[in-house]
Order: C-alpha cells, then sequence, then structure tokens
C-alpha cells in the first residue's frame, strides 16, 4: 500500500449461527482512530503509514468453533 492511502482487507465469514468476526494486529494494536470494520467484515485501515504495516489476523467465532485468516500488509 502506499503512504496515506486507504486499504480495505477482506473476510468473508458465514455460518448459522452466524459467527463473531473480529479483526486484529499480530503485533500491536489496530491504529487507533484510523480503522473500522463494516458489515460484510471488511476492515478498512485510513492514511495509512509505516507503522500500520505487518499481519493482521480476522478471526471468526461461533458455538461450532473458531477459523482464522492471516493476511500481511506492506506500506
Amino acid at each position: 500500500a502506499v503512504a496515506g492511502s486507504t486499504v480495505e482487507l477482506g473476510c468473508s465469514a458465514r455460518g448459522d449461527p452466524a459467527p463473531q468476526v473480529q479483526w486484529h494486529k499480530e503485533r500491536g494494536d489496530l491504529p487507533w482512530g484510523r480503522h473500522e470494520v463494516d458489515q460484510e467484515h471488511t476492515l478498512r485501515l485510513y492514511a495509512v503509514t509505516s507503522t500500520d504495516a505487518g499481519t493482521y489476523v480476522c478471526t471468526a467465532q461461533s458455538q461450532l468453533g473458531t477459523a482464522a485468516a492471516t493476511t500481511f500488509l506492506h506500506v
């Protein structure tokens, strides 16, 4: 990603019952005041900087179990 741009990271999780979906950064916190997660579980990072680079994890959890997916962001 280019510094200063907006990045969208998708996470597709479905099930019955519908899973709870959460995003986190593997080392560190999501950028305070510069991120949001929409109803489709897409994580948006605004005005990214080099400190936002790293591994992001989407975790889906329900009564039936837990699944996780990771992606790496280069800035």
